[in-house]
This record gives C-alpha cells, sequence and structure tokens, in this order.
C-alpha cells in the first residue's frame, strides 16, 4: 500500500504539474517595449504661432503638401514601432510568465488536465508497468489580482480526481480490491510576482516570484480500500523562491522559469517524513501564426536534491522531464484559451504520463 500511496503522490505531480501554470500574457504589449504614443495639441502656455502668408509666387498648396509629407512620415515611424511591439498572447500553460498582470485587473484563470499513466520510471530511469490502470483528473482555478505597480498576487485552488483499475495482485486491497477512486481539494498555492527588471533591446523582463503551497489536501488516515487515491495533498508547507524571465526575440517569445523549493518536515501513515528540496526549471517558446492563433512549445521539470536545512531527507530522489506541444486562439482582448498536451519523456522514481491539457483566461 505504501507504494501505491507513493505512486498517486506523484501522479498528483504529474497533473498538477506546477500550481503556477502562466498567466495570459495579454499586457505584454501593454508593459514592455512600446514607444509611447506621439501627443498632439499645443504645449501650455506657449503662444499660438500665426500662419505666415505666401510668398509671391509660391505654389499654391505646398504648405498643405509639406504638412501631408510630415504626417505621412510620423505614421510610418509609428507604424514601425508597431510592429516591433511584442504581440500579445496566451502565455505558456505550465510555463509561468514574467510580466505581471496591471494594478487593479483582476483574471480568472482554469486549467483542466486528464493524465493517463503509461509507465512507471524506476530509481534507474527505465520504464516498467504502472502495475495496473491508473489516471487522473486536475482541475485548477487561478485567481490573479494586480495589488501594485509591477507587482500581482495570485491564488490556486487545485482539485484532484484519482482512479485505480485492474492493479495487479500485489497492490490489491485488503479485501482484494483492485479498483477505486476518489477525489478532493489538493494543496493551495499562494504567489507573489514582482517585476525587477523590464525588457529593453537587449536585457529581458526579470521577475522575482515567491510562493507557499498549503497543506490542505487529504494525505494521512487514508483508508486501505481505495488503494492509495485517496491520497491528494502533499502534507507539508512548500517554499519556493526563483525567477521568471521572458524576451521577444521577433517573431518568437521565449519564457523561462527557474525556482528552487523547500517542504516542510510532516507525518502521514508511513511515519515521519523529511522531503527533498527540488528545484523546477521550466522552458517555453511562442510563435504567433496570426494575430489570433499562436504555436506553443514548452519543456518542463522537475529535479529532487537534498535539503539545505533540517533532518537528512528520507524520500528517494526523483525527477521527471516532459514536453508539451501546444495551440492559443485569442478569442477575444478578455479571453483566450490554449490546448495542448503534455508527455512525460523521462525521469526516476515517478510516474509517466500522457496529459492533454486546456487552460482559459478571463480578464477583468
Amino acid at each position: 500500500m505504501k507504494k501505491l500511496r507513493h505512486f498517486f503522490m506523484v501522479l498528483l505531480v504529474v497533473v498538477l504539474a506546477t500550481p503556477m501554470a502562466g498567466w495570459a500574457a495579454k499586457e505584454a504589449a501593454a508593459g514592455e517595449g512600446k514607444v509611447p504614443a506621439a501627443t498632439a495639441g499645443k504645449e501650455e502656455g506657449k503662444p499660438i504661432k500665426k500662419a505666415t502668408t505666401k510668398e509671391e509666387g509660391e505654389p499654391e498648396g505646398k504648405e498643405e503638401a509639406e504638412e501631408g509629407e510630415k504626417k505621412e512620415e510620423k505614421e510610418g515611424k509609428q507604424e514601425e514601432a508597431k510592429e516591433g511591439e511584442c504581440p500579445a498572447t496566451f502565455g505558456p500553460i505550465i510555463t509561468d510568465t514574467a510580466i505581471p498582470i496591471e494594478k487593479g485587473k483582476f483574471a480568472i484563470q482554469p486549467t483542466f488536465g486528464l493524465a493517463f499513466i503509461t509507465n512507471s520510471l524506476s530509481p534507474n530511469w527505465r520504464r516498467v508497468s504502472a502495475g495496473g490502470n491508473f489516471k487522473s483528473f486536475g482541475m485548477d482555478w487561478r485567481f490573479t489580482y494586480g495589488l501594485l505597480n509591477n507587482l500581482e498576487v495570485f491564488v490556486v485552488l487545485p482539485y484532484v480526481h484519482n482512479w485505480a483499475g485492474d492493479v495487479d495482485k500485489a497492490l490489491q486491497g485488503p479485501q482484494g480490491e483492485r479498483s477505486a477512486d476518489f477525489g478532493g481539494l489538493c494543496d493551495i498555492n499562494l504567489t507573489f510576482k514582482y517585476r525587477l527588471v523590464e525588457e529593453g533591446p537587449t536585457k529581458p523582463t526579470v521577475t522575482a516570484l515567491f510562493a507557499t503551497d498549503f497543506p490542505s489536501g487529504h494525505c494521512k488516515h487514508l483508508n486501505p480500500g481505495l488503494l492509495g487515491v485517496d491520497a491528494v495533498g502533499g502534507g507539508a508547507h512548500v517554499f519556493t523562491a526563483g525567477l521568471n524571465l521572458s524576451k521577444y526575440v521577433k517573431p518568437f517569445i521565449f519564457y523561462g522559469n527557474f525556482w528552487y523549493s523547500m517542504a516542510t518536515d510532516f507525518t502521514n501513515d508511513d511515519g515521519s517524513q523529511h522531503p527533498r528540496d527540488f528545484v523546477t526549471v521550466n522552458l517555453a517558446a511562442e510563435y504567433p501564426i496570426t494575430k489570433k492563433w499562436v504555436a506553443l512549445l514548452e519543456l518542463t521539470s522537475l529535479w529532487d536534491g537534498g535539503r539545505l536545512i533540517g533532518h537528512r531527507a528520507n524520500v528517494a530522489p526523483g525527477a521527471l522531464l516532459s514536453v508539451m506541444p501546444g495551440i492559443e486562439y485569442m478569442a477575444t482582448e478578455k479571453f483566450s484559451l490554449a490546448l495542448g498536451v503534455n508527455v512525460d519523456l523521462i525521469g526516476k522514481n515517478s510516474a509517466a504520463a500522457v496529459t492533454p491539457l486546456l487552460s482559459m483566461v478571463y480578464a477583468f
């Protein structure tokens, strides 16, 4: 049963991938690298210059022609500046964005995923049988608010439902149970993001991130007859700090996450647990096909290490590297959606899954 509980805790990580799926980067065009619109009208306190009379013999309409040429030149420069701006996109589904939402703005982002377990990943990076038919449905609701200029805060409320079927004899329950299902609230996430550096001609946007996962999910006093599927929480407070980066290099938009996470000790049905610290490295790229459609590719990963503080870790180290192609559709200025398929490539002490993902954003 301990093996099944561990399997479903790993499965939880596979489904949620990271609780900080990227908020739509609609503010990219408004907040990064924009050339301010030219101001029109008279400067306050300055006299209005009187029109001079035309010299004798001056061609009729010369002044109008010059004004027209200047206007065309000005419009051309503005159009050139617009072409150099970063286009508005949905942003990656898993990889977090670097540009915070504008102050006073609010956004809701639900993300749905259904993980189909294909294999277990052994300690020596080999694929082995999962020991049954396992799948898991994850639903994250993310609520983002622009607290201050360059500072956003968001909360993620995740729900997971696990299924196990046709499990091997060695994994059956005490009464011979071979199938079970269970759903519930997972660990809630609270994240703050502050932009340190705005994007320039050569420098990227750099944002500092601090996040906490709260152990709100069910992780102990598990029912043996449920085969471990009722393990829908990690049991620990997890503190994460790191950096998000983004850069527009026409025609691509690149993203990167580099986070370090530390989990507190906790107790479950297997006794005292001293989880390992882990590193998250996510990379993503977008390619705007049209104003409405954007191609997406993400490479996401989790890597377990030792512990910086506290007791020596008593949990086996794990790792997981995944790839996700996707497509985004910018329906309106306030609503957009993205669809992708996350495929786990390699790892150890983990579950390998294929997970279709659908994410939507509505901004207020």
